[in-house]
């Protein structure tokens, strides 16, 4: 899939335009919920995920958001990232809302994201908080006291 803005930023889902390594340095550098993460885990990530990259008018990739899911009943949508010099355009909620309608026909029952600080952006493009939050539980590698 492609998709283009009118001013030159083009949404893409192809793998070979998917720069793993500026991911991987986003992400670990940047991203409050993947500081440290290690290439392999990135590389794993990308291998079992929808990837969707922006990229700018001269090529450069300067977004990416992928989606876990089986393609039948369920989605997770992550690492949503957007490179500092172009926020505030409204690359985010463009994104996320091609993402959005990429899994429209999938039909999938559900999809989740988790945030701390983007919910407006999500928002515009139908998201909404849980309706019962205490249904849902994590299995988490950190011992739970």
């Amino acid at each position: 899939m492609i998709k283009q803005r009118e001013d030159g930023y083009e949404l893409s889902t192809d793998p070979d335009r998917l720069d793993v390594g500026l991911v991987h340095h986003w992400l670990s550098t940047d991203a409050y919920w993947a500081l440290g993460r290690s290439r392999e885990t990135v590389e794993r990530s990308v291998r079992g995920s929808l990837n969707f990259a922006v990229h700018d008018a001269a090529g450069s990739q300067v977004a990416y958001a992928r989606v876990v899911t089986d393609g039948a009943t369920f989605g997770w949508l992550c690492d949503v990232y957007v490179a500092p010099a172009h926020r505030g355009k409204g690359l985010g909620t463009w994104m996320v809302g091609a993402v959005r309608d990429h899994l429209a026909p999938y039909e999938l029952k559900r999809v989740l994201l988790s945030t701390r600080d983007a919910h407006e952006v999500y928002s515009k493009v139908g998201f909404t908080s849980l309706p019962n939050p205490e249904h849902l539980m994590i299995l988490s590698p950190e011992p739970r006291v």
